[in-house]
């Protein structure tokens, strides 16, 4: 065992503390996720109001059988899911983060743990789920004969897979090497497969199909962590893959950025920026969408502008929006000629902006910017996408979404049809979405030591790690490093899946 080894098995023999390794995505979630290593952000807005009832259970689950009894005929999926958790989150404001961060100065922040009440019942695995969301949007790209109106739907398909990370800045937990989480919508259409391929460092790959045949959607996730002193930066990699079959077409990027302020103290906010650059490898056009950083007066704050062109970079389509809210396009003339008027308007402003009081970057959080006015949307203009309203309890239940809600779902008999690694089965997990920490906290600890103990075994006999759904290759279309579906999963022999729980 070498010394990042040692020093990690010492900081995560806790109890008390959760390791953060993948941060994202998805950017943060890709980024995916983002403050944490697991893909997390930092804590939402009403992540310090104490919750002192209980959410109710949601009594649509019980009873629901068919003829005779018999349940009704979905592999895995639930017809009617849950429109709410157990129990509600826990507050987060008798934590420190500092006092967790100020031990761990100059170490790798994937090495860095934290309390569990930062967390939310959730596997990264599943996080990373929330890609499929706004899975529509890749039905109806597919749908479409034009090139052009395809891209469309893929640029609001990326934009929106980012979204569900909007205040959402609960640490979801470290998946365990091996770990597994599936997901069966016929009523989306899709399919989704996850496995945990790698501990150090930390990768996430994931496979998805449609029901129809009509698409593949694909990717690995290994984010890379910066610490800024105020704030955590999740530079995403890895790159994601879609291809719509019928069209014989294959599209890939990466996430933006996702930056969580204030992790020392102040309040917690997220932003996502950076330069996102969609690729249809058959004909060459291209969608690039800058996701636009905050700025100084937080003018820009969660804004996304961008355009398509074709092969030979000539621009055919202009994109704009928010990613926390909704995504438009429209013509290019008519986009330029809105554009000049506005400038001259923000000419007259100009003098005024001067005058406001500089802000001191000595200061020691970072003023979360005021939200700004909805997207202007320009005369002409048509809509790409649009977030789903969330339920009216989210602020509860670590702002998760409806769709997020019902990741975690375990009915009677899905443990016969599951694999024996799918995180829908941690103990941990399960104990901190029922609402018992103190279970949660021992369940991680035992999960923890257990993997220890095993690579350690694994170390002895000089035996590897051979994972069991995916394999290390090649993207066919990038030509970079790329972790690929073996295939077979859902065939369902799961005779020799490891006992990781």
């Amino acid at each position: 065992m070498n010394s990042e080894e040692e020093f990690f098995d010492a900081v995560t023999a806790s109890s008390f503390f959760m390791e953060k390794s993948l941060m994202m995505e998805n950017g943060c979630r890709a980024m995916p996720e983002c403050f944490d290593s697991d893909n997390s952000s930092g804590e939402f807005s009403e992540a310090n109001q104490k919750v002192t009832g209980m959410i109710d259970l949601d009594t649509s689950k019980s009873n629901r059988t068919g003829k005779n009894g018999e349940r009704p005929p979905q592999e895995n999926g639930i017809k009617k899911h849950r429109t709410s958790l157990p129990a509600p989150m826990f507050t987060r404001s008798d934590f420190s983060v500092w006092s967790i961060l100020k031990k761990c100065i100059g170490l790798e922040l994937s090495k860095i743990t934290m309390p569990i009440v930062f967390n939310e019942p959730l596997s990264f695995l599943q996080r990373i789920t929330e890609y499929m969301e706004h899975i529509y949007l890749i039905h109806k790209a597919s749908s479409q004969t034009h090139p052009l109106e395809r891209m469309k739907a893929v640029a609001a398909f990326a934009v929106s897979a980012v979204a569900s990370q909007w205040e959402r800045t609960g640490k979801p937990f470290n998946p365990l090497l091996g770990e597994t989480y599936e997901l069966i919508r016929d009523d989306l259409g899709f399919r989704f497969i996850s496995e945990q391929v790698s501990h150090h460092p930390p990768i996430s790959a994931f496979y998805s199909e449609g029901l129809n045949q009509d698409f593949i959607f694909h990717g690995s996730i290994y984010p890379k962590l910066k610490f800024w002193g105020k704030s955590v930066e999740a530079e995403p990699r890895g790159t994601i893959t879609l291809e719509l079959l019928k069209h014989n077409e294959a599209y890939t990027w990466t996430n933006p950025t996702c930056c969580v302020h204030n992790i020392i103290i102040g309040k917690l906010w997220i932003e996502q920026y950076g330069t996102v650059e969609i690729l249809n490898h058959r004909t060459g056009d291209k969608c690039v969408l800058n996701f636009k950083p905050c700025g100084l007066f937080g003018k820009e704050l969660h804004k996304i502008e961008g355009y398509i062109q074709d092969k030979s970079k000539k621009k055919l389509f202009m994109i704009y929006g928010k990613w926390t809210e909704c995504l438009w396009g429209i013509d290019l003339v008519s986009y330029e000629s809105y554009k000049k008027h506005e400038r001259k308007g923000d000419h007259q402003k100009k003098a005024k902006q001067e005058d406001e009081t500089e802000k001191s970057e000595s200061d020691v959080a970072d003023d979360v910017p005021e939200i700004q006015d909805t997207v202007h949307v320009i005369p002409g203009s048509e809509l790409l996408w649009r977030i789903n309203t969330r339920p009216p309890n989210s602020s509860q239940m670590y702002n998760f979404t409806s769709f997020t809600v019902s990741l975690n779902e375990l009915e009677k008999g899905m443990e016969k049809i599951l694999a024996p690694t799918d995180c829908r089965l941690r103990p941990d997990i399960r104990g901190m979405e029922n609402g018992n920490m103190d279970l949660a906290s021992q369940e991680k600890e035992r999960l923890e030591e257990k993997q220890r103990e095993a690579r350690k075994e694994r170390a002895k006999e000089e035996e590897e790690w051979h994972t069991r759904w995916f394999y290390q290759g090649v993207n066919p279309y990038t030509g970079t490093s790329d972790w690929l579906y073996s295939g077979g999963y859902f065939d369902r022999n799961f005779s020799d899946c490891p006992d990781i729980y």
